[in-house]
């Protein structure tokens, strides 16, 4: 609430100002959008828990409009009732990114922490690695598949089923029909979306596209092929053939797997000041295919805490050993986690209480017993540590041994 009433006290402010001149509204906007006026842009994450300013920009942007302030790429879209119909699939988009990225690398030394997800390119503290690649397009590929499955449920009065191909023939034996996910939509509304973050010129803002559009290509190179037979007496004369989204999941596993083979550009990060290397730079990065993630600089070590990057460290953290289902990179956790990183793996038993044997009673209420079940979990812990507590676990057997002797 705080911030909804900055918000209105600016807005009254900014009101007089719009009224004198065109430019000094303009910067109000950027200050009321960024909470500075530096030419950062905003935290994706802060600017989607706070949908509530989107109003309040709306009736800034309705001021500018009348005193001939307005054109069409002001302000992302091509006007402000077009913005708020989009802004709350877009933060829904975006968050089903950052869970996705939390989900793919829960095992792995760099887990996706919050820290992580402010896409602004300016940020001092931000890397140009191989996780920043990934944040980028798994962000953005979020928000072009959240607005092309909203598009085919309906939300949006301008959007349905992409039908350009129906008719035409797409391979033996079967036809282009039926309703395609509108793919072409979700990735032309996202791109002005998300790419409107990116202010600057330089190499890192040309990395940061581009692995945004790598995010789109993902969602339209996971679409799946989904046929249905046409016959005589159920045969499969012929087939009418359409596209659609695959879970976000399978998006999630490709771009993992492209994270793996980023590949690194040779640029200077501070290039772009001069028009010769802006080209330069926008030379390389269109020789590099779009699908494919790119970094300008090298990880960290992520078993290290490191205070001024803000990165914790892998010790306290938990791995996995056993389980049913676990695939082999899950298995492996400790001895990634921990044993590489010089670690010890330390066993904990904790006690885990559930509702269990629920049963319905006439009527109408349903209780259940407390359960009580002890499981182990392994957590990642100093060597001198775990050893010293090792001895300490020791001595007491040790003595209680020997009082039982006497």
């Amino acid at each position: 609430m705080p911030i909804l009433m900055g918000i209105l006290s600016l807005l009254f402010m900014l009101g007089s100002l719009v009224s004198r001149k065109c430019n000094v509204a303009v910067k109000s906007l950027h200050l009321l959008w960024t909470g500075s006026e530096s030419p950062s842009p905003p935290s994706p994450v802060r600017m989607f828990m706070h949908l509530e300013v989107f109003y309040y920009i709306f009736i800034l942007l309705a001021h500018m409009r009348s005193y001939g302030c307005w054109s069409v790429n002001n302000f992302l879209m091509t006007g402000p009732k077009a913005y708020l119909i989009y802004s709350s699939s877009v933060a829904a988009g975006a968050q089903s990114g950052i869970e996705e990225c939390k989900y793919q690398f829960a095992w792995d030394r760099w887990n996706c922490p919050e820290r992580a997800l402010q896409l602004s390119t300016h940020s001092s503290l931000r890397s140009a690695n191989r996780e920043t690649a990934f944040v980028h397009a798994i962000s953005s590929a979020g928000v072009m598949y959240t607005l092309t499955r909203n598009c085919s449920l309906g939300d949006f009065d301008n959007c349905g089923c992409d039908d350009t191909r129906n008719g035409q023939r797409g391979g033996h034996g079967w036809l282009w029909g039926g309703c395609s996910d509108n793919v072409g939509f979700g990735e032309a509304i996202s791109k002005q979306f998300v790419d409107a973050l990116e202010t600057g010129q330089d190499s890192r803002a040309a990395m940061n596209l581009h692995n945004n559009e790598a995010g789109r290509k993902a969602v339209k190179g996971t679409m799946q092929r989904t046929c249905k037979c046409h016959g005589v007496s159920g045969s499969c004369t012929t087939q009418t053939c359409w596209l659609q989204l695959p879970e976000f999941r399978e998006v999630g596993n490709y771009l993992k797997e492209k994270y793996h083979r980023a590949l690194k550009v040779d640029l200077l990060r501070g290039a772009g000041n001069s028009a010769a290397s802006r080209g330069a730079i926008a030379e390389t990065f269109n020789s590099i295919s779009r699908k494919e993630l790119v970094h300008l600089e090298d990880s960290p070590d992520y078993c290290l805490e490191n205070r001024t990057l803000g990165l914790p460290g892998t010790e306290g953290r938990e791995c996995l050993k056993k389980g049913k289902n676990l695939s082999k990179w899950e298995k492996r956790s400790c001895k990634r986690l921990c044993g590489e990183c010089g670690l010890a793996v330390e066993e904990r038993k904790a006690e885990m209480v559930s509702s269990c044997n629920c049963k319905f009673h006439w009527c109408c209420a349903v209780k259940c017993e407390q359960c009580r079940k002890t499981v182990t979990k392994y957590f990642c812990v100093k060597k001198g540590g775990q050893r010293g507590r090792n001895e300490s676990a020791g001595s007491r057997r040790k003595n209680l041994r020997l009082r039982k002797k006497h």
